[in-house]
């Protein structure tokens, strides 16, 4: 696969930036493999991604701050580049279920998409033979009413000492604290049933099946202080009926939370997915 630079940007809404941009791009002698761009007209804001080949530009990848910066704050863009070459590094955090996790470290393995998990992160033991078995570092990490500042300092330190780009909630059952959620603001992605905040607390599907739902779905979105709040990168829904059972919509809404989980992880690792106020553009 050739090496590809991905830019992806914001900036306030104005003629002349999808022209700028591409003129940079061709003075450089750049391959443009793939643009989207959307304009967020309540903000006022303009949002554009780019895949650049990078082996067509007249300069290395290292240096492409150096010769963009100029064009960027013209314009007043927030951007980022990413490179093909270097995998994002993902911290996956789980409890005792183990869907979401095992569907990923799958994913890892299979290279669905382009990822690397430095560690795994766990208040509970159940999945450490597993986790290990990947040749992946495995942290307990208790977390108690009386630990709990102490815990997700140290949960913090090894985000550090793995130079984590991305941490992944894959059905992690605490919450994680202010201070750890402003200070990875934007790089925290969850994944919970969108029954919420219908049917909160125990037993989700059971109070659904109760109540006698016809669809069941999942969400994924970043985290922030405010509880299942933050801005949505994917969601999906299954129809069920009468016929399902308490049990049969548990294991649907595994399958859908494992899928939808991974979705957006997707969309996060290549670079579609920009924050826009509290929510998201997500270029397909």
């Amino acid at each position: 696969m050739d090496r590809t630079l991905t830019l992806s940007f914001s900036c306030p809404d104005a003629s002349g930036i999808v022209a700028a941009v591409a003129s940079f791009v061709a003075q450089h002698q750049g391959w443009i493999t793939e643009a989207s761009q959307h304009t967020e007209h309540e903000l006022a804001r303009f949002f554009m991604r780019m895949e650049i080949k990078a082996s067509s530009l007249d300069f290395p990848p290292e240096a492409f701050g150096q010769h963009f910066s100029p064009l960027a704050k013209q314009f007043g863009l927030e951007w980022t580049l990413s490179d093909s070459d270097k995998p994002r590094r993902v911290i996956l955090l789980c409890s005792k279920q183990e869907h979401c996790l095992y569907d990923l470290l799958a994913r890892q393995v299979s290279q669905d998409f382009r990822f690397i998990v430095p560690g795994v992160i766990s208040n509970h033991e159940a999945h450490r033979k597993v986790v290990e078995a990947h040749g992946i570092p495995f942290h307990f990490v208790p977390v108690t009413p009386e630990n709990k500042y102490a815990a997700y300092r140290r949960m913090e330190q090894i985000f550090r000492d793995e130079q984590a780009d991305l941490i992944v909630l894959a059905r992690y059952m605490q919450v994680l604290d202010e201070e750890l959620c402003r200070n990875f603001a934007g790089k925290i992605l969850n994944i919970h049933h969108s029954f919420l905040p219908s049917f909160a607390g125990a037993k989700p599907y059971h109070q659904a099946h109760r109540r006698g739902v016809k669809l069941i779905g999942a969400t994924c979105h970043f985290v922030t202080p405010e509880l299942d709040e933050g801005p949505i990168v994917e969601q999906d829904v299954i129809r069920v009926d009468h016929s399902d059972t308490p049990e049969d919509m548990v294991q649907l809404g595994k399958d859908i939370e494992k899928v939808v989980l991974a979705r957006g992880l997707r969309a996060v690792v290549e670079d579609r997915v920009l924050l826009a106020g509290h929510k998201t553009v997500v270029f397909r």
